[in-house]
């Protein structure tokens, strides 16, 4: 996976992306039980390795308060691909306006990364269509502000 944006330049992130991971390579872990999120900021041409988080192994058994704190490091992302999430899970992220993405099976996460490059350029993913115009919705109001619009 080449990146193609250099330390010092500016990072346009069309879409941030979180992969349940535990070598950084493959989606391969459970939500709840992640013991780590690579989180990624694409556009239709390049992907950007941003920020890795990691969670100590210990901390996860019997805590209950895992999931918001997971749910917290993921602020900002569009979507989060992990291999399992549980039902709460499930509507916490939604509430937090990320779209938990289940996979069958593990799956390298530079493939993930083309797929979704792809459905930036062309669409055809309902979930990042969706993220991509809420961006868009977002700045229609500042345009309006700027035009001097009124009712």
């Amino acid at each position: 996976l080449a990146l193609a944006w250099s330390a010092t330049e500016e990072v346009p992130a069309m879409l941030k992306v979180a992969f349940a991971t535990d070598d950084r390579v493959r989606v391969n872990q459970h939500f709840g039980a992640a013991l780590g999120f690579a989180i990624y900021a694409l556009d239709e041409d390049r992907a950007k390795l941003v920020e890795v988080a990691e969670f100590a192994e210990d901390s996860m058994d019997g805590n209950d308060n895992k999931l918001p704190a997971k749910i917290n490091t993921l602020a900002g992302c569009a979507a989060v691909y992990c291999l399992a999430v549980g039902g709460s899970a499930v509507r916490q992220l939604l509430a937090h306006g990320i779209q938990p993405i289940r996979l069958e099976a593990e799956t390298t996460i530079e493939s993930l990364l083309g797929e979704l490059r792809k459905a930036v350029r062309d669409g055809g993913i309902p979930w990042v269509d969706k993220a991509l115009k809420r961006d868009k919705d977002d700045t229609r109001f500042d345009r309006m502000a700027e035009e001097g619009w009124q009712e």
